[in-house]
């Protein structure tokens, strides 16, 4: 084993001081050398690299004991004394082990001998024949004698002077002779070297005093932020189960809630496979009866004898009078139906809060779930006293409105002084009949009302809320309806950037719209249905205008239906004509009046209908109806349903119509549109001014769908 250790000492060698390793420590990189070594060649340098393989340290690492290597090492130190003679071992002995010895200082009179002291006083080292005199004679028995001698005393004379530094110059920070004191220093504070020694000294403990204190501080900061740590790590990981814990419900309310979608998307799919196959069943009855009957005949007419098909009748059976048809059968219950729209909004507002700076999502989302809904008119201006200051319903003192009017069914307060009995007649204080003149202002004020074209009564539960409009907009008592959000909110501050795009109160002001006087109509009351044959009253007859169209829409029946077709249509270039999107404008514009038309729709999917001024950019990729200041419209996508007015999208409530009216009250400032079926259900409004002419618009964004512009008689 020793032989074998023999072999490996070039290996284990020290490659800076060719020795066997003394203390070896090893670094990353692999390599080892003795630690003195290795800190002899790392002094004064930074950073700091390996000596073998040049790998650079930007971190000085630590040096640690290779205690295997050491003990290698030792064993072969053992194994080579055993072999190697005395004498020649002590050649062997590391160079960094063998300390220099300190090179003799000589007698500075006879020049060959050791000196054995130095007189500080003589600036001289003696050996100890020549220091003879300086210990016997009297005479240097002031010289001051300084054992071992100096070996560096010519660094302790003045260069000027040739005399022992001795003194201190205070103002001057430097060493100087008696000479220096006497000539360059004279008149500054001195000392002596030993007594600046000990003030130098003392300052230097002080230093190291106040560097233990700040050590020790520092030392404790450290302990005190490692045990900040090990909290912050406990409390870090408290909060991570619970964050887990919310987004974990979360996922799970949303999981909850899909599941519900899904099962009543099942349902509808198995409501509808079981309608069709019923229908199915019962028209394979059908068939098989009339495959009887039409077998019966087939026989009769091979009868040979004529007599006896004379005789024979055949009657062809019920079924026949029956004409069979495909029932269109759609997953649009309300509940499905209820379900998209939430999740929908749901994204949209969660889509909203996570954009935001994480500062303001709580805020914001406080500020979310605080919006009134029961009674968003409460405690809020009358907006038609600000738009319209010199309608009769503005004035302080106008008379009581007539039935069905706005704000008839409002309870006002009785006048001071008046009571009713118990037959409803009208009695002063003091019990006595009111005069009748009050009944004549009343008539007069009705006939005035009607002399006005009051239609008020064709809407009777209008308002309900302030400013004719109803106090509820966020639900219909018998059909869920979605409106916008301007009208559903109707907060003032909040009408410039909702749906509408308006402003009352910003109206009021405004120079290009200054306040007129209207006709006191009655607004459209959209908390419940009103009658089909109310709103034909105020009926139009529309068509197409085909210098709008888009190359793709395809007009017919005498430009009353329009519909989307591969195959681009020959119409000339003209500058009103829409090049981006399959769209269509009305020939005819409003700017004052009522005005009410209806639009059938082939598949209430994949289309538009709204209203546009004339001003609408009909070529840019702002002319998509609803996504500019100049349209609004309601649109079908898929079986979402939303409402478009300058790129602000609210998402409404779906009803699936096929038949679509729209009355446009343009001196109200409003169009509402309506699913029509037996009555006209309201499902959504849009409120806003009216500063030029307004079109009907559409836009049909599906192969095969159509619009057709339906003939209404008033």
């Amino acid at each position: 084993m020793a032989t074998s250790l023999l072999n490996l000492e070039e290996d284990l060698t020290c490659s800076i001081c060719l020795c066997p390793f003394d203390g070896p420590v090893s670094l990353t990189c692999g390599h080892s050398f003795c630690q003195r070594c290795l800190e002899a060649a790392w002094r004064g340098v930074e950073p700091v690299s390996c000596p073998h393989c040049r790998t650079l340290y930007t971190v000085r690492p630590e040096l640690k004991r290779n205690t295997v290597l050491s003990a290698v090492v030792e064993t072969l130190r053992a194994a080579s004394d055993a072999t190697v003679p005395p004498e020649e071992r002590a050649r062997e002995v590391p160079m960094h082990k063998l300390e220099p010895e300190p090179k003799p200082v000589l007698c500075d009179t006879c020049m060959e001998a050791k000196a054995e002291s130095t007189c500080m006083t003589c600036a001289a080292s003696f050996c100890v024949e020549h220091v003879r005199p300086h210990r016997e004679n009297p005479v240097f028995r002031a010289h001051r004698l300084v054992e071992p001698p100096l070996a560096d005393l010519h660094h302790r004379l003045c260069t000027e002077h040739a005399k022992l530094l001795e003194f201190f110059c205070v103002q001057h920070e430097r060493a100087m002779c008696s000479g220096c004191l006497q000539e360059q220093h004279r008149g500054c504070d001195f000392c002596t070297v030993e007594e600046q020694r000990v003030k130098k000294q003392s300052e230097m403990k002080d230093k190291l005093g106040t560097l233990d204190g700040k050590i020790e501080k520092n030392q404790l900061v450290i302990s005190q932020m490692r045990e900040q740590q090990a909290k912050l790590k406990d409390v870090a990981a408290v909060r991570k189960r619970a964050l887990e814990q919310e987004y974990q419900q979360v996922r799970d309310l949303l999981q909850r809630d899909e599941s519900e979608a899904m099962k009543a998307l099942e349902k509808d799919l198995e409501g509808g496979q079981s309608k069709l196959g019923s229908l199915m069943k019962k028209f394979s009855q059908n068939i098989e009866k009339m495959n009887g009957t039409k077998d019966e005949i087939g026989r009769l007419l091979t009868q040979s004898d004529s007599m006896d098909f004379l005789q024979a009748s055949v009657d062809l059976p019920s079924v026949v009078s029956f004409d069979p048809y495909a029932p269109r059968i759609n997953l649009d219950s309300k509940a499905v139906i209820a379900h998209h729209a939430c999740i929908v909004g749901l994204k949209e507002q969660v889509s909203r809060i996570l954009s935001q700076p994480v500062e303001t999502r709580q805020s914001n989302l406080k500020q979310e779930f605080e919006k009134p809904v029961a009674d968003p008119g409460a405690n809020l201006p009358n907006p038609r006293e600000a738009f319209f200051p010199h309608s009769e319903e503005a004035r302080p003192n106008s008379p009581p409105r007539a039935k069905g009017a706005p704000g008839a069914g409002k309870k006002n307060p009785q006048p001071k002084g008046e009571r009713k009995d118990n037959k409803g007649e009208k009695k002063d204080s003091k019990g006595e009949k009111k005069d009748k003149g009050d009944k004549k202002d009343n008539k007069d004020h009705k006939e005035r009302r009607e002399h006005k074209g009051d239609r008020s009564h064709m809407f009777p539960n209008a308002g309900a809320g302030f400013g004719g409009l109803p106090a509820s907009f966020s639900s219909m008592e018998n059909r869920p309806v979605h409106f916008s959000k301007a009208v559903t909110d109707l907060g003032i501050s909040k009408f410039p950037n909702a749906v509408t795009g308006f402003s009352f109160f910003s109206m009021e002001n405004s120079p290009s719209h200054p306040p007129k006087a209207v006709p006191d109509l009655a607004p459209v009351d959209i908390s419940s249905a009103a009658k089909r044959s109310d709103l034909l009253k105020y009926a139009t007859i529309l068509m197409f205008d085909q210098r709008t169209a888009h190359r793709r829409v395809a007009l017919s029946d005498n430009n009353t239906k329009a519909s989307v077709s591969d195959e681009p249509s020959a119409y000339p270039e003209v500058p009103p004509r829409f090049t981006v999107c399959s769209q269509v404008l009305c020939s005819k514009g409003f700017s004052q009046g009522r005005h009410y038309w209806e639009v059938k729709m082939s598949s209430n999917n994949f289309c538009g209908i709204g209203l546009a001024y004339g001003s609408i950019d009909r070529k840019g990729p702002s002319s998509r109806l609803g996504r500019n200041a100049q349209s609004w419209c309601v649109e079908w996508f898929n079986v979402k349903l939303s409402a478009w007015h300058n790129s602000s999208e609210t998402v409404l409530s779906n009803p699936n119509p096929s038949r679509v009216g729209v009355l446009l009250d343009c001196d109200e400032g409003c169009a509402t549109f309506y699913n029509v079926t037996d009555r006209a259900y309201p499902f959504h409004m849009f409120v806003f001014p009216f500063s030029e002419p307004v079109y009907p618009a559409f836009w049909i964004f599906s192969s095969g769908s159509s619009i057709t512009l339906c003939k209404l008689n008033n």
